[in-house]
């Protein structure tokens, strides 16, 4: 039985662990693994961080990752590199259930598992995944600096990746696959209005090049109706078609917006359940940073302490 378990280990889960353990919580922390079976969320697959305070020269992610983990452990938090399979938040204590086959049971629980970006899935887009590919404009438009980037599609999220952009690159080509924006009607006119975003309409991209030269150097894109495919030179290429939450195990149990994101109660990390606390991306799907995530992470070990302190 513990007091808190938190599940998650990207910026906002090691902040609650923080924050918990110097409670004297005795958190335990179940890591969930991405991409490659490693844990420590999307920074992870992160390489150059230049926007986390207190890093003037920049972090490598996985190297900042380590950092919040090594400082998790130093106040004690119990840490279990596996995934949660399964949740029962029906009653307390709540029960979680790993891929390892272990049961655990905490008083209460802090949800930290992050969105996963939603890629085209395209071969050579996972190979230059941070050489050119992105699906964060705030997080790495700083290195595209007068440079010609492309943006892939006609929601309010590449409208407001194409109108970030352009205020860095020299040029923004944003590539739809209808001939009609999706975004609402004042983002998708500022982007219309602003001379340096382009459109090619009706279309999609089928590769990124060049693996070989280790960077972005074009994008095939491939007319929906013409079936006319041509290559459009480019150094970056970001992919804006939204993200994923990771909240599958939670369906039908906590309260998830129309998009699968957890509902949190306003100026407050508080879901539907008492006792059951989320943070970071998991119900953020506006500013999707790490230090946002960290604050609601702290956000979310105080109120789970405070809540345990009124059982």
């Amino acid at each position: 039985m513990y007091k808190v378990a938190i599940v998650g280990s990207g910026p906002a889960g090691h902040t609650a662990a923080v924050y918990a353990a110097r409670a004297n919580l005795q958190p335990v922390m179940v890591e969930g693994l991405v991409r490659g079976g490693v844990a420590g969320g999307q920074l992870m697959i992160t390489t150059d961080v230049e926007n986390y305070p207190g890093f003037p020269d920049g972090i490598k992610g996985p190297e900042l990752m380590d950092l919040f983990k090594r400082q998790s452990q130093r106040f004690g938090t119990e840490i279990i590199s596996s995934d949660v399979e399964k949740v029962d938040l029906s009653s307390r204590p709540f029960k979680l259930w790993t891929s390892e086959e272990q049961e655990l049971t905490a008083e209460s629980l802090i949800i930290a598992t992050g969105a996963s970006a939603r890629w085209l899935g395209l071969p050579n887009e996972e190979a230059l995944q941070n050489r050119g590919v992105s699906a964060c404009a705030t997080c790495d438009g700083y290195f595209f600096r007068d440079q010609h980037v492309a943006v892939v599609g006609g929601g309010d999220t590449a409208m407001e990746e194409a109108n970030y952009l352009a205020g860095l690159c020299s040029r923004v080509t944003v590539i739809h696959r209808r001939d009609a924006l999706r975004a609402s009607k004042i983002m998708a006119q500022r982007a219309l209005d602003n001379p340096k975003i382009d459109f090619v309409w009706d279309s999609v991209v089928t590769d990124v090049k060049d693996v070989s030269a280790g960077k972005v150097t074009a994008v095939e894109v491939e007319n929906r109706k013409t079936g006319k495919r041509q290559d459009l030179a480019v150094e970056g290429l970001f992919i804006a078609i939204g993200h994923q939450p990771n909240t599958d195990i939670f369906k039908g149990q906590l309260e998830l917006d129309g998009n699968g994101y957890i509902v949190t109660q306003p100026g407050s990390t508080r879901t539907s359940i008492e006792g059951v606390f989320a943070a970071g991306d998991v119900q953020d799907h506006v500013y999707r940073q790490a230090v946002t995530a960290a604050g609601t992470g702290c956000m979310a070990a105080i109120e789970a302490e405070r809540w345990l302190a009124g059982m």
